[in-house]
């Protein structure tokens, strides 16, 4: 981990650019299923484009001055789908269309659960070893949790999302620690949807979270959030489930705090933890000044002691024009090195 106090973050996704993706595809939804249509490049020309966007994204992160640095999600149509989409049990030729508990109730495609899921072979490790070369600072990289992935599909298998949790744990588990053998620093769950089902969530979440990080040998985080801004913009002002997380082997919670202005004596709950805190708002597009970020900084400081903050941004920034979002975390290096200043 960053030796550094106050050691800066992503949530994970940066902007891609728009000579490798159509944005209009995106703008009204995250992909559940496979959506190729988004690649701007030929098949045989993807995986090449896709590792130059990847570099500049890397460079981008360096550049802004953030410390711990991720891929970007450069080859990725959405947080989730590119490994969600990749295991065996799922039928993703054939989706079924389920009403959104997010947007506005309308039909999203989600693929189907046919058999016993379980992982065929590595899905991010190449990307992993990508970064590992290309990068000197702290790596992460980032995998869908596995009670969000059961909330993104039509489970036709199982007999409950319990037992379907725990193999979608036991997949992520096994990628997790190809991840880590390929020079992985830091492994991240997002866990998005822990909010929207808090009932099934306090019955199995943290069991499955558990198993997908059992044996993980380096700093491990799972993320919450409300969405992405473009998506929800009235947001909660509290979370239904954290401190729960408590109890879980994960050593960091991310948590989305500039945008829907969470009170943040909800940290006390996780006094064991690493608080990584959203402190660059995704929902307003004037960039915040390093000044405003150290505001949000010190204010977290209130609940958690300096060498358990880990500032980032609210959420992945996939869908924000790529000058503002650097711009944005510009801001975000340049306010924690003047809180990092007055507490030394």
């Amino acid at each position: 981990m960053a030796e550094k106090l106050l050691p800066t973050t992503v949530v994970g996704s940066y902007p891609q650019p728009d000579w490798l993706v159509d944005r209009s595809v995106l703008s009204h939804t995250v992909p559940r299923v496979r959506v190729k249509q988004m690649w701007r490049i030929s098949d045989e020309f993807l995986e090449q484009a896709q590792d130059d966007a990847t570099l500049l994204a890397i460079r981008d992160l360096e550049r802004a001055g953030i410390d711990i640095v991720t891929d970007g999600e450069m080859r990725r149509e959405s947080y989730s789908n590119r490994f969600a989409t990749a295991l065996d049990g799922i039928d993703n030729d054939n989706p079924a269309m389920v009403l959104s508990r997010a947007g506005a109730g309308q039909p999203t495609a989600m693929p189907r659960v046919v058999g016993k899921v379980c992982r065929r072979g590595p899905v991010e490790v190449r990307d992993m070893e990508f970064l590992r070369r290309n990068t000197e600072r702290t790596a992460k990289i980032t995998l869908p949790g596995p009670f969000t992935m059961t909330q993104q599909v039509k489970n036709e298998f199982y007999k409950d999302q319990e037992e379907l949790a725990m193999d979608y744990a036991v997949a992520v588990n096994e990628e997790a620690r190809d991840l880590v053998a390929a020079g992985a620093d830091v492994i991240q769950l997002d866990e998005p949807w822990l909010r929207n089902d808090p009932e099934a969530a306090k019955r199995f979440a943290v069991k499955a979270i558990d198993r997908a990080l059992e044996g993980i040998t380096v700093p491990t985080v799972v993320h919450l959030c409300f969405g992405y801004a473009f998506l929800v913009s009235n947001k909660p002002t509290s979370y239904f489930f954290l401190s729960e997380l408590a109890g879980s082997k994960a050593q960091q919670i991310s948590i989305e705090a500039a945008q829907p202005k969470v009170d943040l004596g909800v940290l006390k709950d996780l006094s064991n933890k690493t608080i990584m805190l959203g402190v660059i708002n995704l929902g307003d597009p004037i960039v915040e000044s390093p000044e405003q970020v150290a505001e949000r900084i010190r204010a977290g400081l209130k609940y958690v002691s300096p060498d358990r903050l880990v500032p980032a941004p609210d959420c992945g920034m996939k869908y924000m024009p790529r000058a503002t979002a650097f711009a944005k975390l510009k801001a975000l290096s340049d306010g924690a090195a003047i809180v990092r200043k007055e507490l030394s």
